[in-house]
């Protein structure tokens, strides 16, 4: 049954929102919040100033309801008007991001501090067990016993 058909009593018992959603269905196409919501106050024989006073509160309801989606020009219409599209070639910009982990280490190479830069410089440690580790030849190592260890 249309909307301008039903009575006043029935109209009533519908949220705002319930009404848009079947106004949109009507219509078949999408419109602004204001059209919307003038439909509303005239099928619910609302004042100009009951219209004034709750476009705020219907507008906020409108954005937080999950049925409905604002178009580019404004609009509304019912999310299920509608299909998302999704791309999943990968564009040249994407190609961009992609980068090697030469690259990554060259960058965190320049954000480390310069202490960093001179850890790999032998002759700044301080330990004089350590300035000779890389002499060690295999068949100089021990092999423990964890039993042995203790």
């Amino acid at each position: 049954m249309k909307l301008s058909k039903m009575p006043k009593e029935e109209l009533e018992s519908y949220s705002y929102v319930e009404l848009a959603e079947m106004i949109l269905k009507e219509n078949k196409k999408s419109l602004t919040i204001v059209d919307i919501f003038k439909k509303i106050c005239k099928l619910l024989e609302l004042t100009d100033e009951e219209y004034e006073n709750k476009i705020g509160d219907f507008y906020t309801t409108l954005t937080t309801d999950k049925k409905f989606i604002m178009l580019e020009n404004g609009a509304w219409d019912l999310r299920d008007h509608h299909s998302v599209k999704i791309d999943l070639e990968e564009t040249e910009d994407e190609e961009d991001l992609t980068e090697t982990e030469e690259e990554i280490e060259e960058e965190m190479d320049e954000m480390a501090p310069e202490e960093y830069h001179d850890m790999d410089d032998d002759s700044d440690l301080d330990d004089p067990d350590m300035d000779d580790v890389d002499d060690i030849e295999e068949d100089e190592l021990t092999i423990i016993d964890e039993d042995e260890l203790e």
